[in-house]
């Protein structure tokens, strides 16, 4: 999306310099993060993975692991459905959202998290699923069906604009016992998360992290507090006229 328009130009006089070229406005992406949350100690933890720095896209910043939807996850099984609570929200605010968009944004979110990081959200209480779609054979060779009763929605973000990328995000969480596998070898200096640590809150605010991220922190112990309530209310971020807005789904 590197494509440029340029504005018909007002005759005017020879001497005046051409406008600059104009970026158009890029619509943002359908994407999907999950967070891991450890809350078998004194305080929680998150799982945090820091971006490869040759990236074009937040290079070197510390993130949860997510990205796009992409056609597989369309047709995925799963094991289990999104909480009721979880798929209003998500359509809301949604110019004629497509049929299931919160079980695709879901699955998104988990077989991001397996290309990332390696881990398999999802049970083997079922045994595998019979057939996969493309990007989602890891799970069949260990025998793990996604399960988004495990997944609680945490909030929905819109990159700014003007920037290189842009992602309407939902981000979600789930419990770290909700991991049923996990691939080594999926971190490391050619990928695009080079390191994952586990951390406290306190610690991971303390990160280089992008805005939205921290915000996100401080969105997710507030719903860490009381227990990821179903009647919670959901955040929406979004940027508009210039100006931080943050409004609930």
């Amino acid at each position: 999306m590197d494509q440029r328009t340029i504005e018909p130009q007002t005759p005017g006089p020879a001497s005046a310099a051409p406008e600059p070229a104009r970026r158009p406005a890029l619509r943002p992406r359908d994407a999907a993060t999950l967070i891991l949350v450890d809350r078998r100690g004194r305080a929680p933890k998150v799982l945090m993975g820091r971006r490869n720095p040759g990236l074009v896209f937040m290079p070197g910043k510390f993130v949860f692991p997510g990205g796009r939807i992409e056609l597989g996850d369309r047709h995925m099984s799963v094991a289990g459905t999104l909480p009721d609570y979880a798929e209003a929200a998500l359509a809301r605010q949604v110019t004629r959202p497509p049929h299931h968009l919160g079980r695709a944004l879901a699955l998104a979110a988990i077989r991001e998290t397996h290309e990332e990081t390696g881990l398999l959200v999802g049970t083997r209480a079922y045994g595998p699923p019979e057939a996969v779609p493309t990007g989602w054979e890891a799970f069949r060779a260990h025998g793990v069906l996604p399960d988004l009763e495990a997944l609680h929605l945490v909030a929905r973000a819109v990159t700014p604009p003007g920037r290189v990328r842009r992602f309407d995000t939902r981000f979600f969480a789930a419990d770290r016992r909700a991991v049923a596998a996990e691939e080594p070898g999926r971190v490391g200096p050619a990928s695009e998360l080079v390191e994952l640590a586990w951390l406290p809150l306190a610690k991971a605010r303390k990160l280089d992290l992008p805005v939205i991220t921290r915000a996100i922190l401080d969105e997710l112990e507030a719903q860490i507090a009381v227990d990821f309530a179903p009647h919670r209310p959901i955040p929406h971020h979004f940027v508009r006229h210039g100006k931080r807005q943050r409004t609930f789904l």
